[in-house]
């Protein structure tokens, strides 16, 4: 699932190369893509493109005093085109779930694998129309988000670390992969709860979450959209790389594996040497 840097990277790529352009048309191929129908997608015939920006995971275009606001969900991404194809594509059983085609020929299409679609398009005249905005928490990488501002969200929290840095409602755009990435910097377990921390743990958290987003960004930074994929996994040290040696420390990579998801966690670097039980309930480690 494309997470804050990667969609920050995506939100730079498309400003370069959308901003100032001029729409030719939206053409939805999926049905379950489009999520507002009021205003269509026509509106957006023959309107520039004045900005892109980014809201959590969400891709925020405006063009013609509209937005188009676009969430990847976990399978979902963007491939830009120099030339599209010519005439309108034809729906089927393929990936592609949305083409913007520009007047000058170039544009980019949506597309996404699997048979769960989540992958939503919503047009409306402002971003907090759509729920899934309006709910987000603050962004990590604001100005304005320091020490004080991250411990005053936490302030209360009784949940799991884990579960609370992939909770968009508190904090926006941090997903499973990074929420990995951040505990792991942070030598922290990922089933540690949050009422359990001290001041300094807070610090040492706060510190592991900006500045693993941060270099994620850094090494996304001037990237075509088409690499980005393969970037965030090869800059990933142990989401995603079950029974690797840790970078740290050199112990085993260990998984906990959910109904739909798995973390990953090196247990001398954030569990003190202890594997986490591989089930929903595992017991708490602190």
């Amino acid at each position: 699932m494309p997470e804050l840097p990667e969609v920050e990277a995506l939100r730079e790529f498309l400003d370069a190369h959308l901003t100032g352009k001029e729409i030719a048309r939206v053409l939805p191929v999926a049905i379950s893509v489009l999520k507002a129908y009021d205003p269509p997608l026509s509106a957006l015939e023959g309107a520039r493109v004045t900005a892109v920006g980014r809201h959590g995971k969400y891709l925020d275009i405006t063009a013609g005093g509209l937005h188009l606001l676009i969430h990847l969900a976990r399978a979902g991404w963007l491939q830009w085109r120099d030339a599209l194809p010519p005439g309108p594509p034809r729906p089927g059983k393929g990936p592609l779930a949305l083409r913007t085609a520009l007047t000058g020929g170039d544009g980019f299409d949506l597309t996404e694998a699997g048979t769960t679609k989540r992958l939503a398009v919503h047009l409306v005249h402002d971003p907090a129309e759509v729920p899934g905005v309006a709910r987000l928490g603050p962004d990590p990488l604001a100005d304005g988000f320091d020490r004080d501002a991250f411990a005053a969200l936490l302030a209360g929290e009784r949940r799991q670390i884990k579960g609370a840095l992939r909770d968009q409602g508190l904090i926006a755009g941090i997903g499973n992969a990074y929420s990995d990435e951040i505990l792991h910097a942070a030598r922290m377990s990922p089933f540690k709860p949050v009422q359990n921390l001290g001041d300094d743990e807070i610090t040492t958290l706060y510190e592991a979450l900006r500045t693993t987003l941060a270099d994620a960004i850094a090494r996304s930074h001037g990237l075509e959209a088409g690499r980005l994929k393969a970037e965030k996994k090869s800059g990933l040290r142990v989401h995603g790389r079950t029974g690797e040696p840790c970078p740290v420390c050199g112990d085993t990579i260990r998984e906990v594996s959910f109904s739909d998801s798995s973390l990953q966690y090196c247990p001398t670097c954030q569990t003190g040497g202890r594997p986490l039980a591989d089930r929903r309930l595992s017991r708490l480690l602190k």
